[in-house]
């Protein structure tokens, strides 16, 4: 029986260990570059070690301290990361290689990087050539399951480049410079509906060919490995995507785009009706495979891997590919201890969305709502997601309940309060506790806790949003967005609502519930509101006592400005062609505005 993509990996780490250095890249396939080219073919074993190298490519988008959440309106990220160049617009061509969420933790933020991922989609192409030219040396199952496991990382790595880049050269076989002339080696860009047909047309078929499980379970062989559910799940995703604003249209934000590289060129209201289609599917065809997972709180956990909400994820094995995640987040002290670096604070934006226990948002004048109180009557995601002033912490590594206070207190100073300074410690008054598994942060890649790229609670969003744009707020729409309130003890969305007021619900919902899950940046984009969230001050809560010397005066609730820059112009919507790939091939068109 096939290990699971942990058990090789864990393996495979191991007795290289044994035999080189460990400080090559873990799953970069080294045993390959000590092999001939047909030994590497020449079994379903060796074959597999060079698909487990593709599958180690899959970004870790939670394992750096400057994730696309930082170039969000939802966190303010510390000063010395690229995401602060950003949000001062410092965005071109031959800045950090044209990629502005680049950094240099590995493959966590290679997703958007034009040289990694098309270096990921030749291995793909390479695998799926070498399983073809040695067909004799493997079962026709096996054949057919690993190309289209394959197929999928093609797909999903173009997809990632598809969403910041726009159309790209479309390349299904392996390029070789000494067999091939410039013209077959240097590709123009397809457009931005042929680049979208053929991810959406791999992705379907695959689904069509049902060679792959819909899901894996926890303990199941072949766990980490590409589904069903993920390439139906992703289809639907890039469809919803695809039909926003940002791209359903004859003039796109970032300016005029007359060969089409950057959104469709039109606008058609059926591309909203085949998101919802493909988004229903899913829900019809896997929903006694998926559902939502009963505790939220817990949904990340190391111990819950594979649980029913589960789609897609990367596998991640502690110390050896692990990740740092609770390094990076949650409280900077935790029982007058120095644990982590503070980098995901929330903004007052974010918290402000967070709905009070009886679902009313809290700018609703009858939600209860009051602004001395702020923490008082909350939905319960934000006590599940949110460290504020006076909350409670409590790990399973920590011996007691220790109260993290932000507040700005004279006399009984707490480390975790805020100083308006460029330390670790957060400026807005929030700290995060979403996904963060209860182990001791320790430093170093400890932690085992798989990133998770979709889960059902997005397909429900995502239907919800097309399904409204479509047809507008029918019984399936509230049905979709009331599961996931439900599962938080809300009550359902009030009767009676508009399109428009139903769109709102559902952006609020989508913000709240997938907050810190690298899906505010898409959206903020897609829905074409970039230019006005992000061209302005984000806040946090600065909490003093009305008297400093003894604290015997009532605490004040002051919601105050960070005063960090922020500039978006409207060629961010789309990154920069990097200029090395132009000044190497001159059929690469450049995006508007750079």
């Amino acid at each position: 029986m096939m290990k699971n993509i942990k058990q090789i990996v864990f393996a495979a780490a191991l007795g290289m260990c044994l035999t080189t250095s460990c400080k090559e890249d873990f799953l970069e396939n080294q045993i390959k570059s000590r092999l001939t080219d047909d030994i590497q073919w020449a079994s379903e074993g060796n074959a597999d070690l060079f698909l487990n190298d593709i599958y180690s490519a899959l970004s870790n988008k939670w394992n750096s301290p400057d994730n696309l959440d930082n170039f969000t309106d939802d966190n303010d990220a510390g000063f010395y990361w690229k995401s602060y160049s950003w949000r001062q617009g410092i965005v071109d061509p031959a800045v950090n290689q044209g990629t502005p969420m680049d950094h240099a933790n590995a493959n966590a933020t290679d997703y958007a990087s034009w040289g990694a991922g098309f270096t990921k989609i030749r291995k793909c192409n390479l695998f799926l050539e070498k399983i073809t030219e040695n067909a004799a040396n493997f079962s026709e199952a096996y054949i057919k399951k690993r190309t289209d496991e394959v197929r999928f990382l093609r797909a999903y790595y173009y997809s990632e480049l598809f969403m910041h880049l726009g159309g790209l050269p479309i390349i299904t076989a392996t390029l070789d410079r000494n067999k091939m002339s410039e013209e077959e080696l240097y590709n123009e860009r397809s457009t931005f509906e042929e680049t979208f047909n053929f991810i959406t047309t791999e992705l379907d078929q695959i689904v069509t060919n049902k060679l792959l499980p819909a899901k894996y379970n926890g303990g199941d062989a072949d766990a980490g490995r590409a589904t069903l559910g993920a390439a139906l799940a992703l289809k639907g995703w890039l469809e919803l995507y695809a039909a926003s604003p940002a791209f359903n249209t004859a003039t796109p934000p970032s300016g005029a785009d007359p060969k089409k590289l950057i959104a469709f060129g039109n606008f058609d209201a059926k591309r909203w009706e085949k998101a919802a289609a493909t988004n229903k599917k899913f829900m019809d065809t896997f929903g006694t495979q998926y559902a939502l997972f009963s505790d939220v709180s817990a949904l990340w956990w190391e111990k819950n891997e594979y649980n029913s909400e589960i789609i897609w994820d990367r596998q991640i094995v502690p110390v050896i590919m692990g990740s740092n995640y609770e390094q990076y987040g949650g409280p900077v002290w935790i029982d007058g201890v120095y644990y982590t670096w503070g980098n995901y604070c929330p903004t007052q934006e974010l918290v402000d969305q967070f709905a009070m226990a009886n679902g009313k948002p809290i700018t609703d004048p009858s939600s209860g709502y009051d602004p001395q109180k702020p923490y008082v009557n909350r939905e319960k995601r934000f006590y599940d997601f949110i460290v504020y002033d006076g909350a409670p912490y409590k790990q399973d590594w920590m011996a007691k309940v220790d109260t993290i206070f932000t507040r700005i207190d004279k006399v009984k100073p707490s480390k975790n309060q805020i100083d308006f300074g460029t330390d670790d410690v957060g400026n807005t008054g929030y700290y995060f506790k979403k996904k963060i598994n209860p182990l001791k942060p320790r430093g170093g890649a400890q932690s085992g806790q798989n990133f998770v790229y979709y889960r059902y609670a997005e397909v429900l969003l995502n239907y919800a949003e097309a399904q409204n744009e479509a047809v507008g707020p029918d019984a399936s729409v509230y049905a979709a967005v009331n599961a996931i309130r439900k599962r938080s003890n809300l009550p359902e969305l009030a009767a009676g609502l508009t399109k428009d007021t139903m769109r709102q619900a559902i952006r609020r919902e989508r913000r709240v519930e997938l907050c810190f899950e690298t899906k505010r940046f898409y959206d903020i984009i897609r829905w074409v509101i970039a230019e006005d969230v992000m061209n302005k001050d984000f806040h946090g809560m600065k909490i003093t006592n009305s008297s400093p010397a003894d604290n015997k005066g009532k605490w004040v609730y002051e919601v105050v400005g960070l005063n960090h820059p922020h500039v978006f112009t409207k060629k961010m919507y789309m990154n920069p062609i990097p200029q090395p790939v132009i000044d190497q091939n001159k059929k690469i068109v450049q995006n508007p505005g750079y």
